[in-house]
């Protein structure tokens, strides 16, 4: 198991995990007594016995903040595009109990460490998987015009709040940038998964006649300057959607199915659907 560092006191849950897999990863998080971890609707996969679950309205933060507060919670995660609920799981006995989360589509699952980016990280409204009890799941508006109409995320961003660990997951490989302050890069808008709240995100118009009408990677790029920490994604899940979209055969048949030259037809033709 990896250890939290325990330099500083928390207000949220420790929790200790293990992340299983390569392309198909879930993760396991080990909850002493009275511990809690909360989780979008959907990702459970498995838990020991004496582990109680409890469905809770709101970003999961306080279990005792007021029906008002839930009530605010709940409008928040319906801003995101997710589920009124959330899912607690607490481990009432004495022991050690697991329970674990799979990610919905091949990647990776990252752990987020709250406390080392001073409280508060950023991502995209359907990256967050689970987190300790303690941490606050809201949302993030945009406070810039370009990067709402043509940043790919619109005007809202998931941001997650407190000192305990938290999960993220991402399509395809993750790869971690760590900018210097005044540092630039520019990347395609669908691969962000989330960055550190000092990463200042900005959109810019990629210009050139070329680029823009036969370029083939969008009208956009998003420019992220440090200093912070920048989490991407190789493949959005979005692309992979369209791709297999793409694919499905028109009429029910593929293209050369069940005609006269077959398999040859896709040979003289090509077969484009990738």
């Amino acid at each position: 198991m990896e250890n939290l560092p325990d330099f500083r006191e928390r207000n949220a849950h420790e929790i200790d995990y293990r992340i299983y897999g390569e392309e198909m990863q879930y993760v396991e998080i080990e909850l002493d007594p009275d511990e809690g971890v909360i989780a979008e609707s959907g990702s459970f996969m498995m838990m020991d016995d004496g582990i109680k679950m409890e469905t809770i309205f709101g970003d999961g933060s306080q279990k005792d903040k007021g029906f008002l507060g839930k009530i605010l919670g709940a409008g928040k995660r319906i801003l995101t595009g997710e589920s009124l609920f959330m899912i607690a799981f607490y481990n009432n006995l004495t022991g050690k109990r697991n329970v674990s989360f799979a990610s919905p589509y091949p990647g990776k699952i990252t752990p987020i460490d709250l406390l080392e980016f001073n409280g508060k990280f950023i991502c995209q409204k359907d990256a967050f998987l689970c987190a300790a009890k303690g941490v606050s799941v809201g949302i993030e508006f945009s406070k810039k015009l370009g990067r709402g109409l043509f940043g790919g995320e619109g005007f809202i961003m998931q941001k997650l709040e407190g000192d305990g660990m938290a999960f993220v997951h991402a399509c395809g490989t993750t790869a971690k940038r760590v900018l210097a302050p005044g540092e630039v890069m520019r990347v395609d808008t669908g691969c962000i998964v989330g960055f550190t709240q000092d990463v200042d995100y900005d959109i810019e118009f990629i210009g050139g006649f070329k680029n823009t009408v036969f370029g083939g990677e969008g009208l956009f790029f998003a420019k992220l300057q440090g200093p912070g920490t920048v989490y991407l994604q190789s493949l959005p899940f979005s692309r992979l959607a369209g791709r297999v979209l793409k694919s499905v055969p028109r009429g029910g048949n593929s293209k050369g199915e069940g005609s006269i030259l077959g398999g040859l037809g896709d040979l003289l033709d090509g077969d484009n659907r990738f």
